[in-house]
């Protein structure tokens, strides 16, 4: 007799097994009340999608429309946008706005972050063949990513602080080129560390302060603002010059610019990214005359000035300079030097 039932019950399960394994299993999240359960607001962020095959689709394409739109819906859950209430003081030297700046950088960081797939989340896919249609189901722990970003939170400013004290040491040193190269480095390291900030505070609102190391960060903050500022008291050159002196290339002019403007406190760097202007100068040295007195030469000259904030030219200008000695070169060196006088004159505006 237990013989019989046991084969009955074999049976049974072996017609149970053949029954489920014939249809696909639909997983759980499917269900819309199991997986408000299962991955409720509380503990979880989630985005789920459900998309149809359009004609001449692939079924690759038809599922990574689906997990984009999944993803696109967890995003806009976790996703945050910072107003711009703790910016509304700005500091404006020289034409620049270094909060305006950091708003900026700040803003990009959000656009990238908002794009890209978000950290520790999980993605799964099921594909109804009766209905024909893709499902997609992503979710990420609340905890987790409570924990990434304080983590970030912690790295980016320990690196942040070690670009602030590089940038305070090349000030000291009165190195205004480094210093600021330096404190514009921060920004970006700042911005990441107040993105982490707000994530963080938006996922769990009562994260402690010592978590967040807000009032550090703001103190950062306000060393970065105020040493640029201090830094963009002096202007910042970047010059290229051509001048030809019967054949040979000189930089006469160029250098006499260079040390006229630097004690009106100027500074010269090696690159257009770190210069306030950019200084155009082109030269060419020609012949005059020549008498019982001496030779004469012209040096004519093309400057122009262009603003790398503005982004336009500000000041341009032709002219000629005469210059005489006992030689003709002596005489062109004469009239590139009168020049190069007459360009610190013209840029005297621009700098005072």
């Amino acid at each position: 007799m237990n013989r019989a039932k046991s084969k009955i019950a074999l049976f049974v399960f072996l017609g149970f097994s053949f029954l489920t394994n014939a249809q696909e299993q639909k997983p759980l999240w499917m269900d819309t009340d199991i997986r408000n359960m299962q991955f409720s607001s509380d503990r979880f962020y989630s985005g789920y999608a459900v998309v149809i095959p359009s004609k001449n689709e692939t079924f690759e394409e038809v599922e990574n429309r689906a997990k984009q739109k999944a993803l696109s819906e967890l995003s806009e859950r976790v996703r945050l946008t910072v107003k711009s209430s703790k910016l509304s003081e700005t500091v404006s030297v020289d034409g620049t706005n270094i909060e305006e700046q950091i708003l900026s950088t700040y803003n990009a960081v959000v656009q990238t972050e908002s794009q890209t797939e978000i950290v520790g989340s999980k993605l799964e896919c099921y594909h109804d063949k009766k209905n024909n249609e893709i499902h997609a189901f992503v979710y990420v722990n609340k905890n987790e990513l409570a924990s990434y970003y304080a983590a970030q939170i912690s790295l980016n400013m320990k690196q942040l602080e070690a670009i602030l004290q590089t940038a305070s040491q090349f000030e000291t040193a009165n190195e205004k080129v480094k210093a600021r190269k330096n404190y514009q480095e921060a920004i970006p390291m700042l911005v990441k560390v107040e993105y982490a900030q707000e994530m963080l505070i938006t996922i769990n609102p009562n994260v402690s302060f010592e978590t967040l190391q807000k009032e550090k960060s703001e103190t950062f903050r306000r060393n970065i603002v105020q040493a640029l500022a201090r830094l963009a008291q002096g202007v910042y050159f970047y010059v290229e010059s051509i001048e030809d002196l019967f054949g040979k290339s000189e930089n006469i002019v160029a250098n006499k610019v260079k040390a006229d403007l630097a004690h009106n406190g100027c500074s010269f760097v090696d690159n257009t990214e770190m210069a306030d202007f950019q200084l155009i100068i082109n030269v060419n040295v020609r012949f005059s005359s020549q008498n019982d007195y001496g030779v004469f030469c012209y040096a004519d000259v093309e400057v122009e000035l262009f603003d790398i904030h503005k982004q336009k030219t500000v000041f341009g200008d032709k002219f000629s300079e005469k210059g005489g000695s006992s030689s003709q070169e002596k005489a062109g060196r004469n009239a590139m030097e009168t020049a190069a006088n007459k360009i610190t004159e013209k840029l005297k505006k621009w700098i005072e």
